[in-house]
């Protein structure tokens, strides 16, 4: 094999400016791919990212809920039937909302996602210092996520500090006693906690007889998987019953298959392949077509098509590290500037690197073969 190399090295470096322009789009397709990989990857991540925050081992949901913001709930009463099975040891109802924010600064109202609870111990994690469940149970304490937009304003810091953030929700004051962290995603960019007195007080319109998710724990050494199945037995067919994995799964699901953010990103994904394998198609079409004769003369020499085509995928392997490596150090650069301006979880892993080389491979390898054919046509008897 070693054999075969310097000649592809020959061909790649005997036009330095095309081997530039072949490196600078393969490495333009790497970029695309991994951007286009890690904004699905973020979303899938940031999905279900409220509820990986609570600790439960099982939830109910209505059988129309779809996703966190759709808001579909279902009776109270299904919650409490729950303990009608053993190994049930507490339940939690959630209500989800959302509502215009007023900013204490600029008094500008920006949309923030509402969750109200029973202030119980051990539902959501909440740093003690802020001594969250007597604080919650406070009329107009709230709780406000350090990891919300900054759009929202310098609250998390205010609150560090020691000092009073006080403003609206839907035209009703409140107060920020603590901070928990949660984070963004591609639906919420600020999350608010409160007692679900303090929920009802915000939202009048809303019946505490309609529970938009139930949490449920379940005493130790009894296996989840059995006890949802036996909640499902026995609960009506308005409600689904899930584990924890199966509401993330839930709402990961949602917004992958069943949006058309899902469809852009697997769109761009195949774009960025697709303009890769036209660039290098481009590339080595023309480096087989330039040095025609020289083909052409090794052929009469007697060397076989399969060793000038192991010629051409050699440097259609080059190419793709070639434009690989300049491609990743890009991506890992906006993936951190992505980070920063959206707050999204946008983290460059080994597995999606090693999935993006193996696509360019892949890319240049197919454009080499669809540039082979002009070898094939290569006659001495015609060009001599």
């Amino acid at each position: 094999m070693n054999r075969y190399i310097p000649l592809a090295w020959l061909q790649l470096l005997n036009d330095k400016l095309r081997l530039c322009a072949a490196t600078a789009g393969i490495a333009f397709a790497v970029v695309l791919m991994l951007i286009q990989l890690g904004f699905e990857a973020a979303l899938i991540s940031s999905a279900g990212l409220h509820y990986n925050k609570m600790t439960y081992d099982i939830a109910l949901v209505s059988q129309q809920y779809e996703f966190m913001l759709n808001l579909q709930g279902f009776p109270e009463r299904r919650l409490y039937q729950a303990f009608a099975v053993d190994g049930v040891e507490d339940v939690n109802p959630l209500y989800i909302s959302q509502a215009p924010w007023k900013s204490p600064w600029t008094r500008h109202e920006r949309t923030v996602l509402l969750l109200g609870f029973d202030p119980k111990p051990g539902y959501i994690d909440l740093d003690p210092k802020y001594d969250p469940m007597n604080s919650l149970r406070i009329d107009d304490n709230v709780f406000f996520d350090a990891r919300s937009r900054p759009e929202f304003g310098p609250i998390g810091k205010e609150v560090e500090a020691g000092r009073s953030v006080d403003t609206e929700i839907s035209g009703h004051h409140v107060h920020v006693a603590g901070l928990f962290n949660v984070g963004t995603s591609f639906g919420v960019d600020g999350t608010v906690l409160m007692s679900k007195q303090n929920f009802f007080r915000i939202q009048p319109f809303r019946s505490p007889e309609s529970v938009n998710v139930g949490l449920i724990k379940i005493k130790p050494g009894y296996d989840p998987n059995q006890v949802r199945d036996q909640l499902e037995k026995i609960m009506p067919n308005d409600v689904k019953v899930l584990t924890h994995e199966g509401l993330v799964d839930l709402e990961k699901n949602y917004w992958s298959k069943n949006t058309p953010i899902g469809f852009v990103f697997s769109f761009g994904l195949m774009m960025g392949f697709f303009v890769g394998a036209i660039v290098v198609y481009q590339i080595l079409y023309t480096d087989v077509t330039d040095h025609l004769n020289e083909y052409a003369t090794l052929k009469a020499m007697g060397y076989r098509d399969s060793y000038l085509f192991s010629v051409v995928i050699e440097e259609a392997l080059i190419l793709s590290l070639f434009g690989f490596i300049p491609g990743l150090i890009v991506s890992m650069v906006l993936y951190k500037f992505a980070a920063n301006a959206t707050l999204l979880p946008m983290k460059m892993t080994i597995g999606r690197a090693l999935t993006v080389y193996a696509m360019t491979a892949v890319m240049c390898v197919v454009s080499g073969a669809l540039a082979m054919r002009k070898i094939s046509s290569a006659d001495p008897a015609d060009i001599f």
